[in-house]
């Protein structure tokens, strides 16, 4: 059984190539080689990481000619925020929890 989508996108987002991929993405669409001049890795590199955040729906694809041009998804993206989310609201809901069960010390003068 493979891990679940939004897991996948969460773990594609550890590696800094791919977060700076989809950083150099957010102005706009851009084919392999451009996105590629901009990194420090190789061209088949930068593609591999592409087919990475692409399978877990993080960014898409349109060929236009001989080139692929890709672009971020923003609903692969919707589903990583959600489980960011999902962190966020457990660990709100604790401290809720907490707060809710401990008695307020009084101060001593």
């Amino acid at each position: 059984m493979g891990i679940p989508q939004r897991d996948a996108a969460l773990d594609a987002l550890g590696n800094p190539v791919r977060r700076t991929i989809l950083h150099i993405l957010s102005s706009g669409p851009l084919p392999v080689g451009e996105i590629a001049s901009e990194l420090p890795v190789s061209r088949p590199a930068v593609s591999k990481h592409l087919q990475i955040l692409e399978r877990v729906n993080l960014v898409t694809h349109e060929k236009r000619g001989n080139r692929n041009l890709f672009r971020l998804d923003a609903q692969g993206f919707a589903a990583a925020r959600l489980a960011l989310e999902s962190f966020w609201e457990g660990s709100l809901a604790s401290f809720a929890l907490v707060a809710e069960n401990t008695k307020p010390r009084r101060k001593s003068t």
